[in-house]
């Protein structure tokens, strides 16, 4: 298990600027640091840059986890033609809320990172990949690239030597749960119908429109110019040995104050809860999910393991995306993760058969446990489906919905052997779960 490192509990970096008065312009940013990161990052060599952030120890932030230095490393040797730098903007985890509110609140860090980015990895042409609902985001996103380019930071023939050439272009997808997947999100950007790819090649290899292409999650590429402003040893203060730096953790449901929660990676989900106020009043915690739907659950047994990679691995989940989902005794587990389900089988893309049937399948058996009709061997069948689902479909959605479902029968299997014979709504009333009062207005 990994040990934190002496750090405050609470890290504002990137939601530094959140609070600050129009937070979202050019001059808001610049007058608090903003850009400082890109000038230097100029004057440096490329490979001086790739090997900064991988020895900064930065993780990817879009759940996976793996090394950011590392990833654009993998590229193959520069020979003069495209390459591209695509930002994963596509946030559609249930549970998951980091990143729209940072392009919200303060959309230049990310243009930043990815102006650095582009310069390590030589690209001249980057794409953010935003998921289309969200609109306001697409305008906010859409005017800080104008900002950017009117102030002399992107474009054509800019930076200290006039050799920096960059144009970002922000594109708003068609509102797909599969386009998080990076393939599917290539596929889509590059106007087909988003499914995901058969690897290898991997996009570093072959990516948008066939060349060479570093993927990265909004927050990823939004963490470098902190690094760059403030050096690797400041980056690797916070955090653990190998899950270095800060991050947003995302806490929401039974808890007095949810909200976006930027600490050391390390921090145990006990210390979160308190800083959330607490759960509610008169309530005490059931289970939780420490990175969003698609991730095994935890119970209280699990609330001081450090919130890291490898020590959530080592207890038997995932990180993830840090969507820290918080359910009380008040909650059916059958109903929630037959919401989840619902979600999975509707945003599956139906290009394997795995997937595709067996997601239809979960939710048909689960709506009928959740109505308590469920039928003797139901809930064999449900691991048996989940089984021939995960590890087995093209992508990581089938394991997506297969996990919470083993899960939950591994923590709750009483709760779906009562859906057998007595429906959800009975044993946990819907208005005991709700977080609004109706009776005081509250809707």
């Amino acid at each position: 298990m990994s040990i934190v490192k002496p750090a405050s509990k609470l890290t504002p970096v990137l939601t530094d600027m959140w609070d600050r008065e129009r937070s979202w312009n050019l001059e808001s940013y610049r007058a608090n640091g903003g850009y400082e990161g890109l000038e230097k990052a100029l004057k440096m060599e490329r490979s001086e840059l790739v090997d900064m952030i991988k020895a900064s120890g930065l993780r990817g932030r879009g759940g996976a986890g793996f090394p950011t230095g590392l990833k654009w490393s993998f590229l193959p040797p520069d020979d003069g033609k495209a390459r591209y730098l695509v930002v994963n903007a596509d946030e559609s985890e249930p549970g998951t809320c980091k990143d729209i509110p940072t392009m919200m609140a303060n959309p230049h860090v990310l243009i930043e990172g990815v102006a650095i980015t582009s310069h390590a990895i030589r690209c001249e042409h980057a794409f953010i990949y935003l998921r289309g609902e969200v609109v306001h985001v697409y305008r906010r996103l859409m005017n800080a690239v104008r900002e950017a380019r009117e102030a002399g930071l992107i474009g054509q023939g800019v930076g200290p030597n006039g050799d920096f050439n960059l144009e970002i272009t922000v594109h708003a997808g068609a509102g797909a749960y599969i386009c998080g997947e990076e393939t599917a999100l290539l596929d889509s950007l590059e106007g087909r119908r988003g499914h995901p790819r058969l690897k290898p090649p991997f996009p570093a290899v072959a990516g948008l429109y066939a060349r060479p292409t570093v993927v990265n999650n909004v927050e990823s590429i939004a963490s470098v110019p902190g690094i760059l402003r403030n050096g690797n040893e400041w980056f690797g203060a916070m955090g653990t040995e190998k899950s270095k730096g800060h991050g947003i953790f995302s806490i929401s449901g039974h808890v007095k104050h949810p909200g976006q929660f930027e600490a050391p990676f390390g921090i145990t989900m006990r210390e979160l809860i308190e800083m959330a106020g607490g759960i509610r009043d008169g309530h005490k915690l059931k289970f939780w999910t420490p990175g969003g739907s698609s991730t095994p659950i935890f119970t209280e047994e699990e609330l001081d393991i450090p919130l890291d990679y490898e020590s959530v691995g080592a207890a038997g989940s995932m990180l993830g995306t840090r969507a820290l989902q918080v359910f009380d005794e008040t909650t059916s587990v059958v109903r929630v993760i037959a919401r989840w389900t619902e979600f999975y089988q509707h945003e599956s893309c139906g290009k394997c058969t795995p997937c595709r049937e067996g997601t239809y399948w979960l939710k048909q058996v689960m709506l009928r446990l959740e109505a308590g009709q469920g039928q003797p061997g139901d809930i064999d069948l449900l691991l048996d489906v989940a089984g021939n689902i995960a590890g087995k479909s093209f992508c990581a959605l089938g394991d997506a919905a297969a996990t919470p479902i083993s899960s939950g029968i591994k923590r709750f299997r009483e709760e779906f052997e009562a859906g057998l014979t007595t429906p959800a709504r009975e044993l946990f009333p819907y208005e005991a779960s709700s977080v609004f009062n109706n009776k005081e207005g509250n809707r």
